[in-house]
């Protein structure tokens, strides 16, 4: 009975890990699609949201080192390190969001913005399933935190996606950054929780 604990456990251990590295993969090719149609757009939201992929590579790699290992003192530190990721993604969202309203920046329509956001918010929100039923099933807070993260990533995509296809086609510019205050709120609950909850 033991061991088929421990090769249900290993089983999932490779499926978290198998998740963490598509996210890793997908958001590091998402950096320079996003580099692309920024510049092609002059777009602040597709410049932003690809500084957010940054912080979801960040966060990943923080979960493969916590998988690799084991100890309350590692899995503590790994908390810290998502939780901190929360906190710059809410202050990234915040700063961003207040600046392009303010400054009143028009971007130029972006197909290919459009259709990249579109794939990330699906793929990004399949992941965040995929790590909360891990993380549940191996009890691992740090996989399921790191899944919220991913969650916000997904949403934010569809946020970036619904400003691009508004300023697109009615020339509504300032419904990216309104859209973005919303995930400020949820950033900053799961930062909250994560830093002063403990693990």
């Amino acid at each position: 009975m033991a061991r088929t604990d421990d090769t249900a456990r290993r089983s999932l251990l490779r499926r978290g890990l198998a998740l963490e590295y598509a996210t890793l993969g997908w958001n590091v090719a998402g950096i320079a699609v996003l580099a692309v149609a920024a510049v092609a757009a002059r777009s602040v939201a597709l410049a932003g949201f690809g500084l957010d992929s940054l912080i979801e590579i960040g966060a990943s790699a923080v979960v493969v080192w916590e998988l690799s290992g084991t100890g309350e003192e590692r899995r503590r530190r790994a908390l810290k390190l998502i939780g901190g990721g929360f906190a710059l993604l809410a202050a990234y969202l915040l700063v961003q969001s207040t600046w392009v309203l303010a400054a009143g920046f028009r971007p130029h329509p972006s197909p290919l913005g459009i259709a990249w956001t579109a794939v990330t918010a699906a793929v990004m929100l399949a992941l965040a399933a995929g790590k909360a039923r891990i993380g549940g099933a191996l009890d691992n807070p740090v996989l399921r935190t790191e899944g919220r993260v991913t969650l916000v990533d997904g949403l934010l995509a569809a946020a970036v996606l619904a400003g691009l296809v508004l300023n697109s086609l009615a020339g509504w510019w300032w419904a990216d950054p309104a859209a973005g205050y919303v995930l400020v709120a949820y950033a900053v609950r799961e930062a909250g929780e994560v830093l002063l909850g403990g693990p």
